[in-house]
């Protein structure tokens, strides 16, 4: 078969819609399921001059001030953004897992780790306009600390992005693109360590359980997301953008711009500012993590099960 075969049944193979649709699904339900950690991570990413209480505080807060919904303020676009991220990554992730299954050498965590950054790569291409878009709806209505940063007035995602591209040009839909870019490290260190420790807790055809996958994931993303945390404060900023004459919302973000960022955060609250939020962060995002794997893993096991089934049925 030629390279340009191979390659069309990697995009077209039915088994990889089955991972990116299982991914898709494993992450829209672990998300819904964690939504308000999510909600307290933005606020103290975003709003500076807002006190870093235990999650559970800014949770109490944010439902006294803004009513228990605001807690869930945002969900559909969020879930919408996510759906979308889940899919092409996972998709591009397994294409390529695919095309170099038969390539030289076993999996390894060096290649996982080339694949989810290329994954991560494509994704971010294709979707930083929807998690732009979202990262504002969420935090409409907002009460901020910070006096610096000014409300947004959009009926909802359509709206939103004629807003945007109306009154500040297509290019703020790509803000954030270049820390975005950078986190790809992110979801590529934690599909790698993912797939290392899963290989491993399989080793000699062992069955890994629902508890080990849950715990798996947790871990992978736990290491992700500490190692890359402040990135992702400063790609939240200039994904919200709206700061009141201090340009601190760049087009896509130049390196200078996040170093700028990264220098007044620490300038502002020391280093331990740029870890501002980890709390609620790890929290949403490792039990998220970990949930989501564990619903992709079922679905993918379900499925191809009942593909089996179908194809004995047709012999």
């Amino acid at each position: 078969m030629s390279d340009n075969g191979g390659l069309a049944v990697g995009l077209l193979s039915y088994d990889t819609l089955v991972h990116a649709v299982a991914g898709a699904m494993g992450s829209v339900t672990a998300m819904t399921v964690f939504f308000p950690l999510d909600t307290a991570k933005s606020r103290l990413q975003v709003d500076e001059k807002r006190k870093s209480n235990s999650t559970p505080i800014i949770l109490a807060e944010i439902a006294k001030e803004e009513g228990l919904l605001s807690l869930y303020r945002g969900w559909f676009p969020v879930i919408s953004s996510l759906c979308c991220s889940n899919f092409v990554y996972f998709y591009t992730f397994n294409t390529l897992k695919k095309l170099t299954a038969s390539g030289p050498g076993k999996s390894r965590p060096s290649k996982d780790l080339l694949m989810g950054v290329v994954a991560g790569v494509v994704n971010v291409v294709l979707t930083t306009p929807m998690w732009v878009v979202n990262t504002r709806l969420k935090l409409q209505g907002a009460k901020f600390r910070n006096e610096d940063l000014q409300q947004t007035r959009y009926r909802g995602i359509f709206d939103a992005f004629s807003q945007i591209i109306a009154n500040e040009g297509v290019g703020t839909l790509w803000n954030g693109t270049l820390p975005s870019l950078i986190l790809v490290l992110n979801p590529a260190v934690q599909f790698m360590f993912y797939e290392a420790m899963k290989r491993k807790a399989g080793k000699g055809g062992r069955k890994i359980s629902s508890a080990q996958i849950f715990l798996i994931g947790a871990i992978a993303k736990a290491i992700a997301t500490t190692a890359t945390y402040p990135l992702q404060t400063v790609q939240a900023i200039l994904r919200f953008g709206q700061y009141k004459g201090d340009g601190k919302g760049g087009v896509i973000g130049s390196l200078s711009n996040i170093f700028s960022l990264l220098m007044d955060r620490i300038k502002r609250n020391g280093f331990l500012g740029l870890y501002k939020g980890l709390e609620a962060k790890l929290l949403q995002t490792v039990l998220t993590a970990a949930l989501m794997f564990v619903v992709y893993e079922k679905i993918t096991a379900a499925t191809f099960r009942v593909m089996g089934l179908n194809k004995k049925l047709k012999q």
